[in-house]
């Protein structure tokens, strides 16, 4: 049996009330793509929704706290300049937190489930209309879904790729390291803005179902 978790660590641009003096002035910033990644979190929620699985996701901008990051990097040039009392608070409430959810989540369905795929989503300013699936060079299981799943968008006409052997960023390097790769299935999905801010060259709802029909019949 297969278990499905959905997380989206840039889901949203806000700034908690605490910390709206830091960013006067800067609004645009935070409200553009620097801020958050347009798209990922209703692409997240509709995975979730059709496997009826969990979905974690940011509740910050990451120019306050960057999730994917640990340590300094957690910090852009703006909370960077953060007093280090607040900066601590800022890494428990946030960073550990949305972590401990994940390992919690994983640990609980790795008890009642012979795997978990771990789908971490991302929308991308770079990726012109294209699809990038990415797994590490450690993750043979993971890779053998990315691989099988790939084939099925590409069957749909859709311009994607898997990177395997993509080094992973802070958060889901630990992920792997936490959980045995032969039940612990972790794919980063990149998908390009263009689909959900301009409708190209898909429109997003069509890219949205290719997306999860694709996933399910990969998998069930």
């Amino acid at each position: 049996m297969t278990a499905y978790l959905f997380s989206c660590e840039n889901a949203t641009c806000a700034v908690p009330e605490a910390n709206r003096e830091l960013f006067r002035g800067l609004e645009d910033l935070v409200t553009s793509t620097a801020g958050w990644e347009p798209g990922a979190l209703n692409l997240a929620q509709g995975f979730a929704m059709r496997f009826r699985s969990p979905l974690v996701h940011g509740d910050v901008t990451r120019l306050l706290v960057n999730l994917e990051k640990e340590g300094e990097e957690c910090w852009s040039s703006i909370s960077l300049q953060l007093p280090d009392p607040v900066k601590s608070k800022l890494m428990d409430r946030h960073r550990r937190s949305y972590q401990n959810l994940l390992e919690q989540r994983v640990t609980e369905d790795l008890r009642r489930h012979d795997t978990v795929v771990h789908v971490l989503i991302h929308t991308d300013p770079e990726m012109d209309g294209t699809v990038v699936l990415e797994t590490s060079a450690k993750a043979t299981k993971a890779r053998e879904i990315a691989d099988a799943w790939n084939t099925r968008l590409l069957e749909g006409g859709l311009a994607v790729s898997h990177l395997a052997g993509t080094a992973a960023a802070a958060l889901p390097a630990s992920m792997e390291d936490k959980f045995p790769l032969n039940s612990y299935a972790q794919i980063v999905l990149r998908v390009s803005q263009s689909f959900f801010l301009n409708g190209h060259p898909w429109r997003w709802e069509t890219l949205k179902k290719h997306l999860l029909e694709t996933l399910q019949t990969t998998t069930r």
